[in-house]
């Protein structure tokens, strides 16, 4: 159904003017201009042509049924042409008129009524408040912007119309060549999803590029981005990373913006590519649609000048990609036609007064190198150099084999003949070779994705309905934080080993309990109106003896009632210390848009301080687990180090995939904390001492 967006037989323009001041012409004219091949129908009652085109009084006087309507009108009356074009059969939409619900309650209510039309008739709707959209490959601008870009392959897909046409004007200069071009406006009804799975096979386009402030169902984003990147490259550019951004955000488009952190992870288990300026993303996008899939992370450098290649050199390392080794046969071939003052070894310094025909041979002669996975050739103007034709050489030996080959002529007036022949001839050109680096590093990512193995959900046989009579419990009971009691009833459920522990109301069971335990023991508050327990005094340790148990006994009870005169105190929690382990903490929080998000790191002052955590979206596969323990600074710590021996990391990972089964069977769950899991030498396992789950008290 979407196709007719993109390639429709007839379209409709409900608002066309003939005041050059107004959209409606601007829009009309483009269509035109654009040399669209369809029937096209100007709605204007108050005129009967509009350049040169016979002008309808409204939607129902078409003597067909259009296959597209564009609406461009004040929005008031929006909703009334959306009903008479429901009645005339009209399936495709572009709602072009602002004022909805990014401005404010009245349009809010006006948004409301017209997803209400479309749904009642089957209409599919983008927009409103957007730019229009552009094919160039079907010859259409259904837009405002000011002319309709190259052709080429990549489609461009944006939140916000006046980026939009800031970079189809960009795109025109730079004669970048795009297939689709999409503005989402408020998202209404179509969304981004709905895109990227549509264009996933469309085969003019090789690359789709986003600019987004918020996703609506991101779920679903990624369940089919991560199908869709198997076949073709997503790269994204996320505004509203920073807390005034994401209050920018809400006041522009209405979106509902997720935290940054879900948003970065959403974008890593998708194997979408994220760029963090529009640069960025055009960066990467002239790379991916220009050049061959590189097969490897190896770069080598051929240069006519020395400080640009160090600068490049220094670049790779930083990202982390590796420097290719040439082979000795490659450096004698190199030696065989250099001058001696040449630098063979990567990178490969041709010296300033290279010919270009030496350069043409210089590059063909590293391209062939086994090792070497993609190639950046740079390119200062000297005296004798000869960019036009150093140029031609690149591109015709890039056509001759499968290697990504960028360029990098610095520089301005002396060498823009040969960068725009380059343009013409879809070798990406960038000003300086950080660029070029970081383009490359994206297509690594890309292809590491893609090969990478993807892992499996693995299910447990856990006690579900044990939990979920707790959960029921505690809900009727409007109850919904749950102490560390139940908490660790709960994990023990999911097959979680959670430490012996037991409630003590008064000193006199304490005293029983501790026969049991044994020293040393820790103690904690049990309140249901004292959540975190270490801020009110309620946590003791390092109890020693029965003298100490009682003095920490009653000096929690009494730190709790100066905290909290009105707390409700259940007793003492009392537990036996243990000792000689590490300290790991688990964590999930339910994001908005993309619900429950792991969260993995070292405990105490690891998470405190450093901040040293990973996170994950649930469901996570054992591939996932493996990437958290890796990926946090303190893993040598968990391999073992010095006098600490290595821990029992497959015990980390069970925990891991049983809290992400238990929270796919309870969306309910808000927040839990496991801190710490205590974690023993390796083949020891793991014991949980102090847990506490928080539940949605609405539905998910």
């Amino acid at each position: 159904m979407l196709k007719s967006f993109f390639n429709p037989k007839s379209l409709a323009i409900v608002g066309a003017s003939r005041d050059e001041t107004k959209l409606g012409f601007k829009i009309l004219k483009n269509v035109i201009e654009g040399k669209y091949k369809g029937k096209v129908y100007p709605i204007n009652p108050k005129t009967t042509e509009i350049l040169n085109l016979k002008c309808y009084p409204n939607i129902s006087s078409i003597p067909e049924v259009p296959e597209l309507v564009l609406i461009v009108i004040p929005a008031t009356f929006v909703c009334d042409v959306l009903e008479e074009s429901g009645r005339k059969g009209v399936k495709n939409v572009i709602v072009i008129s602002a004022g909805f619900k990014e401005g404010g309650e009245e349009g809010k209510k006006r948004e409301e009524k017209l997803i209400e039309i479309i749904k009642k008739y089957g209409i599919r709707v983008i927009g409103p408040n957007c730019l229009g959209i552009i094919s160039t490959i079907n010859n259409l601008n259904a837009s405002f912007a000011v002319e309709m870009p190259p052709k080429g392959k990549i489609t461009f897909i944006s939140q916000s119309g006046a980026l939009g046409t800031a970079i189809l004007d960009w795109a025109c200069k730079e004669e970048v060549g795009l297939s689709n071009f999409i503005s989402l406006g408020n998202k209404a009804d179509v969304s981004e999803v709905e895109l990227i799975e549509f264009f996933a096979d469309d085969v003019e386009t090789n690359v789709i590029l986003l600019y987004l402030e918020g996703i609506k169902d991101g779920r679903k984003f990624m369940e089919v981005a991560k199908k869709v990147v198997m076949k073709k490259p997503i790269i994204v550019v996320k505004s509203g990373i920073t807390p005034s951004g994401l209050k920018a955000v809400s006041s522009h488009t209405g979106s509902l913006a997720g935290s940054e952190k879900a948003f970065e992870v959403a974008f890593l288990q998708s194997g979408v590519l994220r760029a963090f300026s529009v640069q960025e993303l055009f960066d990467y996008a002239l790379l991916f649609s220009y050049q061959p899939l590189i097969d490897g992370e190896n770069i080598a450098i051929v240069t006519n000048a020395g400080g640009p290649s160090v600068m490049a050199v220094d670049a790779i390392e930083k990202i982390g990609l590796k420097l290719a080794q040439l082979s000795s046969e490659t450096k004698e071939k190199l030696k065989s036609f250099l001058p001696e003052s040449a630098n063979i070894n990567n990178p490969v310094d041709a010296l300033g007064d290279v010919s270009a025909e030496k350069y043409g041979q210089t590059l063909e002669v590293v391209i062939k190198d086994s090792s070497v996975n993609g190639i950046i050739a740079i390119l200062t103007p000297q005296a004798v150099t000869q960019p036009f034709q150093v140029a031609e050489n690149v591109v015709n030996i890039s056509s001759k084999y499968k290697k990504p080959v960028v360029c990098c002529f610095m520089g301005g007036k002396q060498i823009e003949k040969g960068i725009n022949f380059l343009s013409k001839n879809l070798i990406p050109n960038y000003s300086f070779p950080e660029r070029a680096v970081s383009a490359f590093s994206g297509m690594v990512f890309y292809k590491n994705y893609l090969k990478k193995r993807k892992g499996e959900i693995i299910k447990f046989n856990v006690d579900k309905e044990k939990v979920k009579k707790i959960f029921e419990d505690f809900k009727r009971k409007k109850r919904f934080v749950i102490g560390d009691i139940e908490s660790r009833e709960i994990l023990s459920s999911y097959g979680v080993n959670t430490i012996c522990s037991f409630l003590a109301k008064d000193f006199q069971q304490c005293k029983k309990y501790i026969k049991n335990i044994g020293f040393p023991l820790v103690m904690k508050l049990v309140s249901p109106d004292i959540i975190h327990k270490t801020d009110a005094g309620g946590v003791k340790i390092g109890i020693k003896n029965l003298k100490m148990a009682e003095k920490s006994f009653y000096e929690i009870i009494d730190s709790a009632k100066k905290y909290k005169k009105d707390a409700k105190i259940y007793g003492i929690q009392i537990q036996k210390q243990i000792e000689k382990a590490v300290e790991v903490i688990i964590g999930v929080n339910n994001d908005p848009q993309f619900g429950h998000i792991l969260m993995f790191g070292l405990g105490g002052v690891y998470v405190e301080i450093l901040k040293d955590v990973s996170f994950r979206i649930i469901p996570i596969t054992d591939v996932d687990v493996e990437e958290m323990i890796y990926e946090i600074k303190g893993y040598k710590i968990l391999k073992g180090f010095r006098n600490i021996p290595e821990c029992d990391i497959e015990s980390i990972k069970e925990v891991l995939l049983r809290v992400s089964q238990l929270c796919i069977d309870f969306p309910e769950i808000k927040e839990m904390d496991i801190n710490p899991l205590m974690v023993y030498e390796k083949g020891k396992g793991v014991v949980s001492v102090d847990v506490r789950i928080a539940l949605e008290k609405g539905e998910r």
